[in-house]
């Protein structure tokens, strides 16, 4: 075999295994989006993240996105001790520091969505809560989140804000877990987002408050260091950030950053 033909060969095997490689790897990404991202997402993002994911697996053919929903410091928690995700948005900036300062955060976190606390009552209201004073009353039966948690640390900001002294029944590790006991009856009220409310389709009511106004958490996102799919991490994050994904989150209730 002459030495052109040789090399010629050569190039043919190496483009071979190049090529396979590529094929077997269900992860990679073009640098467009694609491939499998993993979302980890606080708990209260559960139905905006949802149709944003199936948004940009529409906008990205060929990609997967996959969410991992909870509370936030749980969730920080989790990426510290090494579990595999691609992206990160927290429902406050004080978790996603536990991250940051971690060194697991690939550049700097934007905030890309604010949200506010209201009182969550079971329909009807049998309690009569108007504000936060009512849950402070004998008899009345109230669920928060713990504080390490975004929304129980953001009720505890407005409790003292209001100079309201209260013994919760039960405190809860996510948002979610505080409305169900709402749902369920099991509570006569909690302090939760005005998105949850809104998504839990009638369920419940929502009491507005204003000291809420004293405790209005940003919404960071970021890019996590060891993303097994960096180019696809990056995508989502900039999605998120993108007019459709805001209109998704506008329309369930979160405020513009």
């Amino acid at each position: 075999m002459s030495a052109r033909a040789t090399r010629m060969a050569m190039a043919v095997v190496l483009a071979l295994t190049v090529a396979g490689c590529g094929a077997g790897d269900d992860r990679a990404s073009d640098g467009r989006g694609t491939g499998a991202v993993t979302v980890f997402a606080a708990a209260s993002l559960t139905e905006s993240f949802r149709r944003i994911g199936k948004d940009f697996e529409a906008a990205n053919p060929g990609s997967t996105v996959t969410l991992n929903v909870a509370g936030s410091s749980t969730l920080a928690n989790q990426i510290n001790q090494g579990a595999p995700a691609d992206v990160f948005a927290s429902a406050a900036p004080a978790n996603m520091a536990t991250v940051t300062e971690a060194g697991n955060a690939d550049g700097t976190p934007t905030v890309f969505a604010r949200n506010q606390l209201v009182v969550a009552v079971p329909r009807g209201n049998p309690a009569g809560v108007t504000g936060l004073a009512d849950l402070s009353r004998s008899g009345v039966k109230v669920a928060l989140c713990a504080t390490q948690v975004p929304c129980g640390a953001a009720a505890r900001t407005a409790l003292d804000a209001a100079g309201v002294a209260l013994t919760p029944v039960t405190l809860e590790q996510d948002v979610k877990s505080a409305l169900a006991k709402v749902k369920l009856g099991e509570v006569d009220a909690a302090l939760v987002y005005r998105t949850d409310v809104r998504a839990a389709s009638g369920d419940v009511t929502a009491v507005e408050f204003p000291e809420s106004a004293r405790a209005v958490n940003d919404y960071p996102i970021v890019a996590l260091k060891d993303a097994p799919n960096p180019a696809g991490a990056r995508a989502f994050v900039a999605y998120v950030r993108s007019a459709p994904a805001q209109a998704v989150l506008a329309e369930a209730g979160f405020q513009a950053p």
